[in-house]
């Protein structure tokens, strides 16, 4: 288990207004169904945040492994964060405690609105949150799977499904229409199967994405589709053997399975 560490750096943060190297380079986000313990600076816990705070003077934070032990509470590390501010580097240890749900923590949505909480706290809470995604393999009668090309964002330049991310109030199922309709210019029906649901964190950021992708029929003719050209430069029909060779997206590649 790694040990309470901190930074060299005498860097001052600006909106802080303390030297940075005052919070530890090593901290744990410790859940347990949306609560969050926090810490104050000598490590005394737990600690409440006060929405709407803008009070910088006490400094809330998530509490460091040895500060986890003098508590007494058992935990398992689940996975690590990496939190990069200018050229500061912070280890988020995410885990999960062996205790009953602890009530007398903080709620992690009351985190972000309280100016106390170390901005580590709040981009921990931030990364922990996941990203929506809803897609359609848009198949006709012939057995291809349409794909379009895409030239903006994560896979310019690359062959994707119809796609993207959600609304806030949106269900998938409409996201993917919405988003098929605004990128191609198609109206599409979706069959009544169930999604395909895949989720997976990328990168050592610690960002979760999960993607809804489903399933509709069209046996149109493509040079008819009016595409949103400064998001998808072109689309074509591929068999589904071709698409998944071409497909780059890990989601787009786990749907194209199924065909």
């Amino acid at each position: 288990m790694p040990f309470f560490r901190t930074f060299n750096h005498t860097s001052i943060d600006e909106t802080w207004g303390e030297p940075m190297n005052m919070h530890p380079e090593e901290v744990v986000h410790l859940e347990h169904d949306g609560k969050v313990l926090l810490v104050d600076q000598e490590g005394n816990g737990p600690q409440l945040p006060i929405q709407g705070r803008q009070d910088e003077t006490t400094i809330l934070r998530l509490p460091t492994v040895v500060e986890i032990e003098r508590l007494g509470i058992e935990w398992k590390v689940i996975r690590e964060t990496r939190l990069v501010f200018g050229t500061l580097v912070y280890r988020v240890l995410k885990g999960y405690p062996n205790i009953e749900w602890p009530k007398h923590w903080a709620w992690k949505d009351e985190m972000i609105a309280d100016n106390s909480v170390h901005p580590v706290a709040r981009e921990a809470i931030y990364r922990s949150i996941h990203r929506l995604v809803s897609k359609v393999m848009i198949c006709n009668d012939a057995g291809q799977v349409l794909l379009g090309k895409v030239e903006r964002g994560h896979f310019r330049g690359f062959w994707t499904l119809p796609g993207g991310y959600m609304d806030h109030d949106e269900h998938p199922s409409i996201g993917c229409v919405r988003e098929t309709l605004e990128e191609i210019g198609l109206s599409i029906v979706l069959e009544q199967n169930e999604p395909l649901i895949t989720q997976k964190i990328f990168t050592d950021e610690g960002i979760s994405f999960v993607s809804f992708t489903y399933r509709s029929t069209w046996n149109g003719d493509i040079t008819t589709l009016k595409l949103q050209t400064e998001e998808i430069s072109d689309v074509k029909w591929f068999t589904p053997d071709e698409a998944r060779n071409i497909a780059v997206s890990y989601f787009d590649k786990e749907a194209l399975r199924t065909l």
